[in-house]
């Protein structure tokens, strides 16, 4: 009798990409409710959320987050329609990190 030896391997799984959480900088949208965006919707703190506004509002973009795909599409539209429902033109965007 023959013996057929079998091995079980772990399938090698791809880690999920990550991507950014970019908020854009615009001429109208106040200091104020870009904070109050850090606060509310990244759980920044007060100083945090100063610091990135600030970027802002120097170099034209600044990261909120990172986060997995899902997660960061839900922030996107989540801050999109609250800068819509309080008449702000803020433009919050996602761009994939290069590994």
């Amino acid at each position: 009798m023959t013996k057929i030896l079998t091995q079980t391997s772990k399938p090698k799984l791809k880690k999920p990409n990550k991507f950014q959480v970019l908020l854009l900088n615009d001429d109208y949208t106040t200091m104020e409710f870009v904070i109050n965006v850090l606060v509310h919707f990244f759980s920044k703190s007060e100083e945090a959320a100063q610091a990135i506004m600030f970027k802002i509002h120097i170099e034209g973009e600044g990261i909120c987050g990172i986060f997995s795909h899902d997660i960061a599409q839900t922030k996107v539209t989540q801050v999109i329609e609250f800068a819509r429902k309080n008449e702000q033109p803020l433009m919050c965007v996602l761009r994939e990190l290069e590994i």
